[in-house]
């Protein structure tokens, strides 16, 4: 742990020990590669107990790649993906879900908070019916949303009954859907594929591993020829065993639950020591590993200057993201820097 922790992303964290065991173990002697190992086996027979269900699952480098490969998946090119104005797919991926699908359309309804809701969704899928248009295919929501707020179950079940009505596919992102079950205190069956999901994105990178996705199909006949599509999208490793034995590592210990809850317990303490704060406002409910705060521009230019990292272009304030290593001492550093900050500033003013 180094004196200097930052809080801009927890893509800055290391290495959980559990996967990084997990890896360990999986480096000694030789296996099949490409994923005819015993590892890959046991991760995904791990994710298979985990969810309560016979899915399909595999493994991809990056979440791009495993959403851009998933949605791509359950589209034609002439199809279109509805999702949400903040999501993912649409701000941050370069375009990469057109690619892989060669030029499936992402819709994209207008959102203050990043949900999607069924309304949104109907009025996309049924503005227009014509040839002209391309046909609305597949649903994705984000979960946690990328401003840190949950979809409840009966959201989610909301959302996939209109996708059922309408004839949708309906895609997760959940590049940290950890985070998202620890906050509703649910298991990962209730939330994905029992309120009617049809594919999962699950991230482990946010999770506390080096690298590494899994995409899971609940439908299998969705999954078909997908192995073929990450061959293709140089995302089938040749040493696979590494790409999946952290897996077994974080769900046969349940560490990727335990990082998720800290990081999520993180989040809520920094927003509990500002909470009241003059000129500081939380600009969405904190339920993930996230908290989202508007101040005054001093306020952040003197956390900068007191060498605190943040982004600001995601939601329009300062985003703090904590990880499965957040060193609450830290995080209490950052809160009490926050404070000093905000009360120079109305000295200042």
């Amino acid at each position: 742990m180094t004196h200097d922790q930052q809080f801009a992303s927890d893509n800055y964290a290391g290495v959980c020990p559990e996967a990084w065991e997990a890896m360990a173990a999986a480096n000694s002697g030789s296996t099949p590669a490409y994923g005819e190992d015993a590892w890959t086996q046991r991760a995904a027979d791990a994710f298979r107990k985990l969810f309560d269900s016979d899915c399909e699952v595999f493994f991809a480098f990056n979440g791009t790649a495993a959403n851009s490969l998933a949605l791509a998946a359950l589209c034609q090119s002439y199809h279109s993906v509805i999702c949400s104005s903040q999501a993912h797919v649409e701000t941050d991926e370069c375009g990469a879900p057109e690619f892989f699908s060669n030029g499936s359309k992402l819709l994209v309804a207008q959102s203050a908070d990043g949900k999607l809701t069924p309304e949104a969704v109907r009025a996309l899928a049924t503005s227009r019916g014509d040839i002209h248009f391309p046909k609305p295919r597949v649903v994705t929501i984000t979960q946690p949303t990328e401003t840190g707020q949950v979809y409840s179950i009966d959201e989610i079940r909301a959302l996939s009954a209109v996708c059922r009505e309408l004839g949708l596919k309906l895609h997760m992102d959940g590049a940290r859907f950890a985070h998202a079950c620890a906050h509703l205190g649910c298991t990962p069956a209730e939330v994905t594929w029992q309120a009617g999901v049809d594919v999962l994105c699950f991230g482990g990178t946010k999770n506390g591993m080096a690298v590494g996705e899994a995409v899971i199909f609940f439908d299998r006949a969705l999954a078909e020829d997908f192995d073929y599509r990450c061959k293709q999208a140089g995302q089938l490793a040749s040493k696979m065993r590494f790409l999946s034995a952290p897996w077994v590592g974080m769900l046969e210990s349940g560490a990727w639950l335990r990082n998720a809850e800290h990081g999520n317990a993180c989040a809520r303490r920094l927003a509990g020591a500002i909470e009241g704060l003059p000129g500081v406002e939380l600009m969405f409910p904190v339920e993930a590993n996230a908290v989202f705060l508007t101040a005054p521009e001093p306020v952040l230019e003197g956390l900068r200057r007191r060498g605190w990292r943040f982004y600001t272009f995601i939601g329009g304030g300062a985003r703090f993201m904590f990880a499965w290593d957040a060193d609450p001492a830290r995080v209490d550093a950052l809160a009490a820097d926050i404070v000093a900050c905000a009360e120079d500033a109305l000295l200042a003013a």
